[in-house]
């Protein structure tokens, strides 16, 4: 029986080792008894906390998702016009925290999971229409035709992390946030 007050902590552990798990074994190899392994509990304890291994991988893409928001909202707190909102929601998309190797391949767990109905496409859904808002908002003032650009930049980003899961190392934070920027700006010309 699990010790009161751990559950908060028990579960943080087991969605960071579901990210971890993910990263060293690939999506398909996936197991509950190898992220609790690397969580360093039982198997019956991480279904305890979750119930299912697709509701511990759809835990793990909400605290990846989590930590994008945050750095997307410190990022945009600073920015004072549209040109810097833009630049802080494509640096906040590959900053360190959002990019490493095994965060990135959560994103395409999470691109593969989100094709089946339920709650990990509505989550991917909901993610996409929050970005493409968000760039459509900042280029309103910049162009005419924001919504192109926007699926454009969302596209180029969602790109960029599948080409970095299928080549981990191959592209860094600052060459992906120089593509898109480059991007932009060739929008914006």
């Amino acid at each position: 029986m699990p010790r009161s007050g751990m559950e908060p902590r028990r579960r943080e552990d087991l969605v960071r080792a579901a990210i971890s798990e993910i990263a060293a074994t690939g999506a398909g190899d996936v197991t509950v008894a190898g992220i609790a392994r690397r969580a360093g509990m039982s198997p019956a304890l991480a279904h305890h906390y979750f119930g299912s291994k697709d509701r511990m991988l759809l835990a793990a893409m909400r605290h990846v998702l989590a930590v994008f928001a945050a750095e997307a909202r410190t990022s945009l707190a600073a920015a004072k016009t549209p040109r810097a909102r833009l630049e802080a929601i494509v640096r906040a998309s590959f900053a360190p925290s959002n990019f490493r190797d095994e965060v990135v391949a959560a994103w395409l767990n999470f691109y593969v999971q989100a094709r089946r109905p339920g709650e990990t496409q509505r989550l991917l859904r909901v993610y996409q229409s929050r970005l493409r808002s968000n760039l459509v908002h900042a280029l309103r003032p910049l162009t005419d035709r924001p919504e192109a650009l926007a699926e454009g930049i969302g596209a180029l980003i969602d790109g960029l992390y599948v080409r970095q899961g299928l080549r981990p190392g191959d592209l860094d934070s600052a060459a992906s946030t120089a593509l898109v920027l480059d991007y932009i700006d060739r929008g914006l010309a």
